[in-house]
């Protein structure tokens, strides 16, 4: 464990598995409390918790499905409230629409936006309320947002897109307060959503320069200094890990 984050404490939502997951656990080795919050499988979520207090921090699990805005609010409230403090919001929670454009239907539009846009907006504004000189606030994008190079994903890379926006209002609202906000975008990662033995996998390892799938915890390095203090000096950015795909 580093001590980069002693004395720290954050929010990683959608932490119980993949990307999230591993954001949580190096920001705990790096020092940081660490909350996490889940929708389903609520074992996963506690192993993770499990995992940070094994390093010696303190870890908590809560329910809360970025669709309702009244959890999301609440789950930043109770992190701030277990921990006594907040210094760090990852807004990571998300899912994968896909398919034909015209078969997208209005309720997958509504639940897209509310999960990837409103909820990192709501849970930004709720964090704004306890976070001091130093916080910081990173958004997990995608490199859909910056290149779409193959169909299907059209409302998923509109999602990601908005963050691009939202990251750069942040980043002037909060910056005279010492706050940053960056969004980080990244590419065909291994993880459960996109495995990097999928059937769609050697087509997608095409598109980057790398040839390869990035791992969840080349992401969570990114989110980890932007989150440190090596990142003190990087607001409004959108940082792609993405092994070139967007290049």
């Amino acid at each position: 464990m580093t001590v980069e984050q002693a004395g720290r404490a954050a929010l990683v939502t959608g932490g119980g598995r993949g990307i999230g997951a591993a954001i949580a656990l190096r920001l705990a080795r790096d020092g940081a409390d660490v909350a996490v919050t889940y929708v389903r499988a609520p074992e996963r979520a506690a192993e993770i918790v499990r995992q940070i207090e094994a390093v010696g921090r303190r870890g908590l699990a809560v329910a809360a499905d970025a669709a309702d805005p009244v959890a999301v609010t609440a789950a930043v409230d109770r992190a701030a409230a277990e921990f006594g403090r907040l210094d760090i919001l990852v807004n990571n929670a998300g899912i994968a629409p896909y398919g034909p454009l015209e078969d997208v239907r209005p309720e997958e539009i509504d639940r897209t936006l509310a999960i990837h846009v409103r909820a990192a907006f709501v849970a930004a504004q709720a964090a704004a309320r306890h976070l001091g000189p130093g916080g910081r606030i990173v958004n997990i994008g995608s490199s859909l947002a910056e290149r779409v190079p193959y169909p299907g994903w059209t409302l998923y890379a509109m999602s990601k897109s908005a963050l691009i926006g939202l990251t750069r209002g942040l980043a002037r609202d909060l910056g005279p307060r010492g706050i940053t906000a960056n969004v980080v975008q990244p590419g065909s990662t291994d993880t459960e959503m996109n495995p990097a033995d999928s059937p769609d996998a050697e087509y997608e390892r095409g598109f980057t320069a790398l040839g390869r799938y990035g791992r969840a915890e080349e992401v969570a390095a990114m989110v980890a200094h932007l989150a440190g203090p090596g990142g003190g000096y990087v607001t409004g950015a959108s940082i792609a890990v993405d092994g070139g795909y967007a290049a």
